[in-house]
């Protein structure tokens, strides 16, 4: 099976060439605001690479987030209408779940403002998402953390986003309609009073 996995939630852009549980080709690049202008160039390289046409493309996996407003669309919107036009199956994942991979850990994204995404992870499977201070989860002991920790003072891991995918092949969820699916915008407690 030929699987185009995607993902510009957050500060990386990510795509993949997958044919069955091996990557043929990958990027993997920090693309902080510049997502958009490089996700073409970007998804015709790892293509190239791959020997692929897009005629080949069997399903694709796109990441819901959290993330950024409009990381979170680049991806989405690309895979949405792409699946829709070549007639092949779209999967989704959570963003968390390609930091996580099949470690129990708690990943951690920047959410500005002194504030981080935090997604709870256990056996490729996420339980649990809030948004945290850096100060409540400063406090936080006995678990490790993923994602970015720089932010906590906490020293970063190198990351292989693809094989964390491939890992969670399981967490993957079939969209039966692809015109209603929607990015996943993580709100805080105070964010949904209001």
């Amino acid at each position: 099976m030929k699987t185009l996995v995607l993902d510009t939630t957050h500060k990386y852009l990510i795509i993949g060439c997958l044919e069955d549980d091996t990557c043929l080709s990958s990027v993997s690049e920090l693309a902080w605001k510049r997502q958009s202008e490089r996700f073409f160039p970007a998804l015709e390289e790892c293509m190239n690479k791959a020997g692929w046409q897009s005629e080949d493309i069997q399903q694709v996996v796109v990441t819901t987030g959290p993330g950024s407003y409009t990381g979170e669309r680049i991806a989405m919107t690309f895979a949405k209408v792409f699946c829709t036009q070549a007639h092949v199956d779209l999967y989704t994942l959570s963003t968390f779940l390609i930091y996580a991979g099949q470690k129990d850990c708690m990943v951690m994204l920047d959410a500005r403002s002194n504030r981080a995404y935090c997604g709870i992870c256990k056996d490729g499977k996420l339980l649990e998402e809030n948004i945290k201070t850096l100060d409540e989860i400063r406090t936080m002991e006995n678990i490790e953390f993923v994602g970015d920790t720089e932010l906590i003072e906490k020293e970063s891991q190198d990351l292989d986003f693809i094989q964390n995918i491939i890992d969670v092949r399981s967490s993957w969820e079939k969209v039966d309609n692809v015109h209603t699916l929607t990015p996943h915008y993580l709100k805080s407690k105070e964010e949904l009073v209001q």
